[in-house]
């Protein structure tokens, strides 16, 4: 654990303590609730930024893998098993803590698995699609790899769409909260605003954290030896097909993570989660933020999930991002945040030019 990062996390989660103050002090208690979706979006963001900006791998199907783990929540949330609680194998899910017994809005009652083990298998087989995606998909390069996982995204936004369990075109609805602690959980309810907040700024927290410890690390400069040259890195014995796989993996936990915890806040999920443009919008902030910046990553995505989510580019919202990463990878290939910060840090190194001698 290096002190300079931790310094830099607890710096992010001092701000986000003023933003919180500022919106209770000017009565805008509300904005909370898009900021909290931001954050959880982020980290979907960052696992593609770890991707795209360091092993050199480009994916469009990183919603597919949100869409995953919000839906496996969801679904297992919402399957009602008190009709089956005298089969032994409920009555022995129930006896170990995997189920959990409530009563919903009409007094009856509903016997679903725990949001725990749901969080646990929900990431667990978003993992396993992107080992089995991964391995295959991940051996392509440039467009191929792109088309791939394209085509990988678009399989799963049409697995929910066209299945009557997970609710088709209405997606599923009326999932519980998720408890964290005595009087904290994930919902969306308005007087647990401030308490949701602070649980996404943690989660992101420690995500930027142990992602920012990472890249700092053996394996973060294999990352970057593949992504400046992996012919060479295969040739200094890197194993390049094992980190980008990994890498692949990870990202898809971070996205299944967030969806989990995004679907439990919003109480509902639906397939335009799982959309291509979707994809194209998380790869759009990345490229906005600089690709291997993950703090201008970040930055990106909470700035413009947040005008997004409060409905700012209206009904021109898909457009904007397509145009957004089309311009970005015209004028600005490393990004917009990234530039600006090494321009602000050679001039800081270089100071000012010394002018030139006469000859």
């Amino acid at each position: 654990m290096r002190p300079a990062l931790l310094r830099q996390v607890v710096l992010f989660l001092a701000v986000a303590v003023v933003f919180q103050l500022l919106a209770v002090a000017g009565g805008q208690v509300f904005l909370l609730t898009q900021l909290t979706m931001s954050l959880y979006y982020t980290l979907v963001v960052l696992g593609l930024s770890l991707l795209m900006g360091y092993a050199g791998q480009i994916s469009l199907g990183q919603a597919g893998f949100f869409a995953v783990g919000g839906y496996t929540a969801a679904a297992l949330c919402t399957w009602d098993l008190a009709a089956r609680r005298s089969s032994e194998w409920v009555a022995a899910a129930e006896r170990t803590g995997l189920l959990t017994a409530r009563t919903d809005a009409f007094g009856a009652l509903v016997l679903t698995v725990h949001p725990w083990p749901s969080l646990a298998l929900a990431v667990l087989l978003s993992m396993a699609l992107a080992v089995v995606v991964g391995i295959p998909v991940l051996k392509l390069k440039g467009n191929y790899l792109a088309m791939a996982t394209l085509g990988v995204g678009t399989i799963v936004y049409s697995i929910p769409l066209g299945t009557a369990r997970l609710g088709a075109a209405d997606g599923i609805s009326g999932v519980p909260p998720f408890p964290l602690l005595p009087g904290i959980s994930v919902d969306g309810s308005p007087r647990s605003r401030i308490a949701n907040y602070y649980v996404a700024c943690v989660v992101l927290a420690v995500a930027m954290l142990l992602l920012l410890n990472l890249v700092h690390s053996r394996v973060g400069r294999a990352l970057r030896a593949i992504h400046g040259a992996e012919d060479a890195a295969t040739a200094m014995g890197i194993d390049t097909a094992r980190f980008k796989v990994r890498t692949f993996v990870l990202g898809a936990a971070l996205a299944a993570l967030a969806g989990v915890l995004l679907t439990h806040f919003n109480g509902a999920i639906g397939p335009s989660e799982a959309s291509v443009m979707k994809s194209v919008k998380y790869v759009a902030i990345v490229a906005v933020g600089g690709m291997g910046s993950l703090w201008g990553t970040l930055a990106a995505s909470l700035v413009l999930n947040f005008l997004s989510l409060r409905g700012y580019f209206g009904t021109l919202d898909d457009a904007v991002f397509g145009a957004i990463l089309i311009a970005v990878m015209l004028f600005a290939p490393e990004g917009i945040l990234r530039i600006d910060l090494r321009r602000t840090l050679g001039l800081a190194a270089r100071g000012p030019r010394a002018p030139a001698e006469p000859r």
